[in-house]
């Protein structure tokens, strides 16, 4: 269940608390995010929806810890992330967080298989590991068959396959999908969610989406509005909903 009214159970893999993110331009203080609460559970798909500028991403760069906010607490898998060193922040992500963008930004000179590898070199696996793990990840994406291409072999739906494939290689606690069929055509998009969902209902994954396509935001168990730096929630939808 997802909640944004601060009462979860504390129990939730995902914890926001009194979460508020500014920035200074100029003279002016501007408040992107204002005393947010959030509390998802394991094997959530959350989809995010709002205006241009409502603070969508950096709600999903907070969670991540890719920023850190103005005040407030972010607590992952028990893990309270707000407060950690660079260094320990860097392992917690790479252990905990996988990352989708818009954009593929895969290595256009490294294959299918070398992207996916890349983040796993951090990870203190062996060659075989590594191999496993990689193959693994293009099977459940489909592009088992793809492994020894470069992206400019690939179509960007086949590309984004790859990026998410790269995403779960490391079998990560939670994704964060920022626009993932932002760039794609209609066919192609309806894919990368088919395979979303697909994580969150045969792997048990957790997912946060943000989205301008009401056809992705509707894939997922939970919506929710962010406008003003506050969260609405826009109803919870079973999975076989979901899925229609």
């Amino acid at each position: 269940m997802v909640r944004v009214d601060g009462n979860g159970n504390g129990k939730s893999l995902i914890r926001l608390r009194g979460l508020d993110k500014s920035y200074r331009r100029g003279g002016e203080e501007i408040h992107v995010l204002q005393g947010l609460n959030l509390d998802v559970e394991r094997g959530e798909f959350v989809a995010f929806m709002g205006p241009s500028g409502s603070g969508k991403t950096t709600l999903l760069n907070l969670v991540g810890g890719l920023d850190v906010p103005s005040a407030g607490t972010v607590t992952v898998a028990g893990d309270e992330i707000t407060h950690m060193s660079r260094r320990r922040l860097t392992r917690w992500r790479a252990r905990h967080v996988g990352f989708v963008f818009q954009a593929y930004n895969l290595i256009p000179v490294l294959t299918a298989y070398r992207n996916v590898e890349l983040p796993l070199l951090l990870a203190p696996l062996g060659r075989r590991e590594r191999r496993q793990h990689v193959e693994a990840a293009l099977r459940i994406v489909g592009l088992e068959d793809r492994m020894g291409h470069f992206p400019r072999q690939l179509s960007g739906g086949q590309e984004q396959r790859v990026a998410i494939a790269r995403a779960i290689a490391a079998d990560p606690t939670f994704l964060l999908c920022d626009e993932p069929t932002g760039d794609l055509d209609r066919r192609s998009a309806e894919e990368i969610l088919d395979i979303l969902s697909m994580l969150v209902s045969e792997h048990g994954k957790t997912i946060l989406m943000v989205t301008h396509d009401p056809r992705a935001a509707e894939r997922a168990s939970a919506l929710l509005h962010l406008d003003k730096g506050a969260l609405v929630e826009g109803g919870d939808r079973q999975p076989e909903e979901a899925m229609a």
